[in-house]
């Protein structure tokens, strides 16, 4: 989960008094955890599906509805710069959308700097997928002059002084040569041209999404700035962006709004506007269980969620959503908000009125067959998490990335997708336990997930069994005895033939193993079961 570190003195300037222990006691209480805690600093930890709680900002702003010190709808003011930014469209095809502002009267003083770096980069986590469906830059808007002109621009030209240096470079320079460049220059890797932002004077502000320019460069005494989000989802750009805005605006910044300028469509950005659902009485009180709420009760609880909410009648309410709770997606994340608010532990526990006879699966007792059989070749049994990452699934393992089930809101760099196969988990697993005594013969059984366009739910399970062996002189011949064992001992037979998979050697060059930091020789077998 991502973490935020800030003083209690900081939420007392933005109005909460109260003591540290009591504060300790009752966050916890609004779905967060405390990581860690001393005199002075607070380290909290929330989930992905809070965004806007990854700022001492929005912390605050929830909490102030929490504790019925501050409740309904946060209404900010926005008015028009008059400005804008136009965008061309040859930058459709890299990083097609683009959400702008300006954001007056801030303040970047003592830790407020620190502060909204943080909060940028656990945006570009939790949203952006490590800036790949969105970045974020943020800027001094008084060195610069609109109109503004987002632009694909070829890999020699444009040369500007990117952050932390001190003379001009190249697109291309920056992805083979600034540190930021190589971390991300695989965003924008298979593009002939890449992403700028530019002033009416030719600035540059910023290369998308890899670094911004050292002339626009935030500093504690920066009163002014622009915001400008970038990706490859026009949504999750727009939600960022509204998530900044709101966050400087709880402490007074002043929010001014830019034309974005499109071939075929004008927008305003950023766009504010209160989300609606409704939400039914009896649906709640269904779901949470243990309570029996009215409609006067619920809006009550929706005002502290700092919401809005208007009675339509005796069952049903309109919600009214700010427009930086991102996580509103169904009737039921508003239940949700409705049991925090009515706190989790005031709920009385029931048991179900059900009475059921349990049984095995059926795939389970196979399961615990294959299993045994693991076992009986000497195998030991290993359980991963079915979550896993890009690099680690398909570069780190030779493989060309597919479609896949992406995460919307990682915990983790290192946990952004659903796994496709389960042999790079236990690659990890022999990374992590290198120093053990080898041989090292693990398994897994267990769960994986596919892209399938012609399935009603765009998605296809299915379980697999993987194993792996890891000695200084495995071989084919090895692996190939355990998995016609396996086979034989489950009632069915195999043919061998040939296969080019990239994740197994080709003409004798460990290239997997050396990324998993592994000194010997692996071997391993994968095999999918299928229900028909």
């Amino acid at each position: 989960m991502s973490v935020i570190t800030f003083k209690y003195q900081d939420l007392k300037d933005l109005g909460i008094d109260m003591e540290k222990d009591e504060l300790i006691d009752t966050l916890p209480m609004m779905s967060s955890d405390i990581e860690d805690f001393d005199d002075e600093e607070i380290k909290v930890e929330f989930f992905p599906n809070r965004p806007d709680n990854l700022s001492v900002e929005g912390v605050a702003r929830s909490f102030k509805g929490f504790i019925g010190q501050e409740v309904g709808l946060p209404e900010y003011e926005i008015t028009s710069s008059g400005e804008s930014v136009s965008v061309d469209d040859d930058v459709a095809e890299i990083r097609p959308y683009i959400g702008f502002a300006k954001i007056d009267d801030v303040d970047f003083t003592g830790d407020k700097l620190k502060y909204i770096m943080d909060f940028q980069e656990n945006l570009h986590w939790v949203i952006g997928r490590d800036r790949k469906k969105v970045a974020i830059g943020i800027h001094n808007a008084d060195v610069v002059n609109a109109p503004f002109k987002y632009i694909a621009t070829p890999k020699q030209e444009n040369a500007f002084v990117p952050l932390e240096k001190d003379t001009p470079m190249t697109p291309e320079e920056i992805l083979t040569e600034h540190d930021k460049g190589k971390d991300y220059a695989h965003l924008l890797e298979n593009f002939d041209k890449y992403p700028l932002i530019l002033d009416c004077d030719d600035n540059i502000l910023s290369m998308p999404p890899i670094i911004n320019g050292e002339l626009t460069k935030i500093k504690e005494d920066t009163k002014n700035i622009i915001v400008d989000v970038t990706g490859t989802d026009e949504r999750a750009v727009n939600q960022a962006l509204n998530i900044i805005c709101c966050s400087f605006a709880e402490v007074g910044g002043k929010i001014k709004s830019m034309e974005v300028k499109y071939s075929d469509k004008t927008i305003i950005s950023p766009d504010l506007t209160p989300q609606e659902m409704n939400v039914h009485v009896d649906t709640a009180n269904k779901l949470i269980g243990g309570i029996s709420l009215n409609t006067e009760d619920i809006k009550e609880l929706l005002l502290k969620a700092r919401f809005n909410a208007e009675i339509l009648n005796d069952n049903e309410l309109k919600v009214y959503i700010p427009a930086y709770r991102v996580d509103i997606l169904h009737e039921v994340d508003i239940v949700e908000n409705i049991a925090v608010q009515y706190r989790i532990n005031s709920i009385e526990a029931e048991l179900p009125d059900i009475n059921t006879v349990a049984y095995e699966n059926d795939w389970f007792k196979a399961e615990s067959t294959i299993r045994d059989v693991m076992v009986g070749l000497g195998f030991q049994e290993v359980m991963s998490l079915m979550l896993t990452n890009e690099e680690s699934h398909y570069k780190f393992m030779n493989q060309q990335e597919e479609d896949h089930v992406q995460v919307a809101r990682p915990i983790t760099i290192d946990r952004t997708m659903i796994r496709t196969s389960l042999i790079n988990s236990l690659m990890e697993f022999l990374e992590d336990n290198k120093h053990e005594d080898l041989p090292q013969k693990i398994f897994e059984i267990g769960d994986v997930l596919y892209m399938d366009e012609t399935n009603e739910n765009k998605v296809k399970a299915s379980k697999k069994l993987a194993g792996l062996i890891c000695h200084s002189t495995a071989n084919f011949t090895e692996i190939k005895s355990v998995v016609t064992s396996v086979v034989s001992n489950l009632g069915y037979s195999m043919e061998i033939s040939d296969s080019n998979n990239p994740s197994f050697i080709s003409g004798r060059a460990p290239e997997v193993i050396t990324n998993f930091t592994l000194e010997y020789p692996v071997i391993a077998f994968e095999i999918e079961f299928i229900n028909k």
